[in-house]
């Protein structure tokens, strides 16, 4: 059976540290912490779970931290978690059958990213990483900030999954490292150039942040996924900006780089239904369950293949007075989220109406 070093690189993380470190006991044999200047009582907390805590200086480098934190272990496998990730119990027990039966022959294993979840607790958007690789490979993190893992060779695709539970974070801290890299002159990549653009999205630099979205995708050197992201935030910033031509201009975009994605179906589905255009937004919405995401790695909204499209449906057959088919989206709607008011109220209406017409 393999053996398993946790390396993690952590600041200021007393709310959740010990959360997550609760959920690897039993899963791992050597569990290595590294400090990258925490003011808080985390270091203490760690204490109760390992001795193996080292410091390294914050240079506004995560890869540099976590390259860091690779080099302390000495089991054969690494894996590796934020501190406000956690394995579940049911996840937990996947993760104890993995271990037993990894093959040797394995470089790297993937994992489900669980990213959050509506009120119901049902899973709305998700992604893989490469969370558990060999040690003996030496695999480096690249990147600043939004580092990836560069891994290689035997790769197996696991049902286990991490589930991501922040509590707070710094909203602040990517931008500024990124904005000490362009201010330094420094050229950035691609992937960087994407990322820094979502970074500008999310402090509703929507302006600046079309001109890095266009140089990422005029570069033509971005990975497929990456490209489609890009021009769903580009639609984004131009609804924010009351863009309409340039939004629907951004979600067509997408159709050059593969098949159209449920969230460009739907999109363009509230386009026309913003416009009482019925039958093309049903056109649009009937396809988003069909045109299915089955990429394993890429950034996935649940909600765009299952039930939104068909609460959409609801609504737009009833503008039609085709109420069995509104009924019968409803209830499509309705296996995902049971409990939705929305949904139900759709219901009870529905209910009165099928039954009056009924005499």
């Amino acid at each position: 059976m393999i053996t398993i070093s946790l390396c993690m690189i952590v600041k200021n993380e007393e709310e959740v540290i010990g959360r997550c470190l609760d959920s690897v006991l039993g899963l791992v044999d050597e569990i290595n912490i590294v400090d990258t200047g925490s003011t808080d009582k985390t270091k203490e907390i760690v204490k109760k779970y390992t001795n193996r805590i080292f410091d390294f200086p914050w240079i506004d480098d995560f890869a540099a931290a976590r390259n860091f934190s690779f080099q302390q272990a000495t089991k054969t496998y690494i894996l590796w978690l934020d501190a406000d990730d956690v394995f579940t119990e049911e996840n937990r027990d996947k993760f104890k059958m993995l271990k037993k039966s990894l093959q040797q022959s394995t470089d790297a294993v993937s994992m489900d990213y669980q990213l959050s979840f509506d009120s119901e607790g049902n899973l709305t958007s998700h992604l893989r990483r490469h969370r558990l690789v060999k040690k003996e490979n030496k695999f480096l993190w690249i990147g600043a900030v939004h580092e990836y893992l560069a891994v290689s060779g035997e790769i197996f695709v696991s049902e286990v999954a991490v589930t991501h539970s922040p509590l707070s974070h710094d909203s602040e801290r990517n931008l500024r490292i990124y904005k000490k890299l362009v201010d330094s002159g420094e050229t950035l990549s691609p992937r960087d150039t994407f990322y820094y653009a979502n970074e500008l999205v999310d402090h509703s630099l929507f302006e600046e942040a079309i001109l890095y979205y266009e140089r990422f995708l005029t570069s033509n050197l971005g990975w497929i996924e990456d490209n489609i992201r890009a021009c769903f935030k580009l639609a984004d910033c131009y609804l924010a900006l009351n863009d309409k031509d340039n939004e629907v201009k951004s979600t067509l975009r997408t159709f050059t780089y593969d098949v159209p994605r449920p969230e460009a179906c739907c999109r363009l589905g509230y386009y026309f239904m913003e416009q009482q255009k019925n039958s093309e937004a049903i056109y649009w919405y009937s396809q988003a369950p069909i045109h299915e995401n089955n990429q394993q790695v890429s950034y996935q909204n649940i909600s765009f293949s299952t039930w939104l499209p068909h609460l959409q449906l609801c609504v737009l057959y009833d503008r039609l007075k085709q109420y069995d088919k509104s009924y019968f989206h409803n209830e499509i709607a309705r296996k995902y989220k049971p409990n939705d008011s929305t949904i139900i109220n759709n219901k009870i209406y529905l209910d009165s109406i099928i039954d009056d017409h009924k005499y």
